[in-house]
């Protein structure tokens, strides 16, 4: 199943009180496991920025002004996302931003049940426990090197890691016969076809004396000779 993990920067928390999206990063899953396809985009919020949020995502006013505005990256990332189901941390939080922007675009917002919020699966798995994204990348020993400010593209990258661990993805990921739904878990090997013709001995009478040879100094208890006589 084809997935959209993806997370936004914004210039504050209130997607219907002015504030706007200034990154958008998007990774592509296939079974949860990321294809290594990504969007990502700087976006001008045709706003000004608070200081405090700035000290969170290095998004400066003078970086974001000369960066497209929503409505020039809007098919790019609508078809980038396509029909695929939408991943987020605290979903509805950019579920708010991008359907604001939808909106003021007048395209159709998306669907509240075209998205996943991995907070919430981690709340059920880890009931009392944090789960921001920083608390689950380090209890799945995800590397946190890359992040040193809250970044779309680094945070969608991320999130994809933790949404594989959410959802037992590794241990999918081993089902060679593509029958996860149906095997328990199990690794399922598939059937290999009879092969035409035998393949041909490689050992030579030489060797094969030599080896009887060796057996026979072994004595009647030899393992290979028991092996014989079941056979």
């Amino acid at each position: 199943m084809r997935e959209i993990v993806f997370d936004t920067e914004t210039t504050g928390l209130e997607a219907n009180g002015g504030d706007r999206i200034t990154e958008l990063g998007c990774v592509e899953v296939i079974d949860c496991i990321p294809t290594g396809k990504t969007f990502h985009a700087y976006i001008n919020p045709e706003r000004s920025t608070p200081q405090e949020v700035v000290e969170i995502t290095g998004l400066t006013d003078d970086f974001l002004a000369d960066k497209p505005v929503f409505a020039e990256v809007a098919q790019d990332f609508i078809d980038f996302v396509g029909d695929a189901v939408m991943v987020a941390h605290n979903a509805p939080f950019d579920r708010g931003f991008i359907n604001m922007e939808m909106v003021r675009l007048g395209k159709q917002p998306y669907a509240e049940d075209r998205f996943k919020d991995t907070a919430r699966i981690a709340r059920a798995m880890f009931p009392g426990s944090y789960v921001s994204l920083d608390a689950l990348c380090k209890r799945f020993d995800i590397s946190l090197e890359t992040r040193e400010k809250h970044g779309a593209l680094i945070d969608s990258l991320l999130l994809a890691e933790v949404y594989l661990e959410l959802t037992g993805g590794r241990t999918r990921a081993l089902d060679l016969a593509g029958k996860a739904e149906t095997s328990g878990g199990k690794v399922e090997f598939p059937v290999r076809p009879v092969r035409s013709r035998e393949l041909s001995g490689r050992v030579n009478e030489t060797e094969r004396a030599a080896h009887a040879a060796f057996i026979d100094e072994m004595g009647e208890d030899a393992l290979w000779k028991q092996l014989k006589a079941l056979n």
